[in-house]
């Protein structure tokens, strides 16, 4: 079972994947040394993934999973994964897995395999956008030096994925009202080449940021003091292959907020305008009574 530095590299998102088998159908998986009080949804999200993967035959491939986050997970504590095998057809096959922490689940998941097939074809067009070398990762560190503290502690932790917003300035200071952004992301590193393990680290990339796009709008963030945000649930649609270690452009849109709710929905391509997955998430955006607002904090 392995454990990571706090963020660390795409290697050290590897070996947080690679579960140790306890059992048939039952494995442990760690979490990072981090000053965090959760274990990062994306993370239990991946490992689940990896768990279900593993009680697969050969030649069957996820294509889509939906999971539910129903408690706070603990970074002190190793989580257990444990699957069903619900159905195994000549097509499809349907995993369920639990992931279990003090004796309860933290997160349920449920996902769906299939063999390739020959079929129809359409997709939406990827967003006109600049280039990732268009962008600089030192503008990101750079101008988040005077963002809110939050902000700056969170952007200068090393970790396993890099981001580079298109438009920086509206990701830092939400002073747009805009219901969306346009990211590009990347795993560092060199990360196995497996097709398990590139889904398990799409998996994870896909729970960065999205919750954040419900609260564009509203000019705050996650990361706010007035917001109190956890991810709900979360669902994932693999279209094709890809490769994580070259630049995907994630695109965000939040089509709605309310009820202490927000949902968050996203489109992944390739640098060749393939749409590669989609994304959805809701999650609690509820709002602390009495607290400071949040980029006043930050002078913004």
């Amino acid at each position: 079972m392995s454990q990571a530095n706090e963020g660390g590299s795409g290697a050290a998102l590897a070996g947080l994947l690679d579960l140790e088998r306890l059992e048939e159908d039952l494995y442990r998986g760690g979490s990072p040394v981090t000053t965090w009080q959760r274990v990062f949804g994306g993370q239990v999200v991946a490992q689940s993934l990896v768990a279900a993967q593993r009680s697969v035959g050969e030649g069957q491939f996820v294509h889509s999973l939906h999971g539910y986050f129903m408690r706070p997970g603990d970074t002190s504590l190793p989580i257990i994964f444990q699957v069903d095998r619900m159905r195994d057809g000549r097509s499809f096959s349907t995993r369920s897995v639990r992931a279990i922490q003090h004796g309860k689940p933290i997160f349920m998941m449920a996902a769906s395999f299939q063999v390739e097939e020959e079929g129809f074809e359409h997709q939406d067009e990827m967003p006109d956008v600049p280039p990732p070398e268009a962008l600089s990762a030192s503008d990101l560190m750079n101008d988040s030096e005077h963002a809110p503290a939050p902000i700056r502690n969170y952007w200068k932790r090393e970790r396993p994925i890099e981001l580079r917003p298109v438009d920086l300035e509206d990701f830092l200071w939400r002073k747009k009202g805009s219901r969306g952004q346009c990211i590009w992301i990347r795993a560092t590193g060199e990360p196995p080449k497996g097709r398990d393990y590139q889904a398990a680290f799409l998996a994870y990339m896909s729970d960065m940021t999205l919750l954040d796009s419900t609260l564009y709008f509203h000019g705050s963030s996650v990361f706010s003091d007035r917001v109190q945000g956890a991810s709900l649930d979360h669902a994932v649609w693999f279209h094709r292959t890809f490769d994580v270690s070259d630049w995907l452009l994630y695109v965000h849109h939040s089509p709605f907020a309310g009820n202490a709710r927000g949902l968050g929905q996203g489109q992944i391509f390739d640098r060749a305008g393939r749409l590669v997955a989609s994304v959805a998430q809701e999650g609690l955006i509820r709002i602390r009574e009495n607290a400071p607002r949040f980029y006043e904090q930050g002078g913004g």
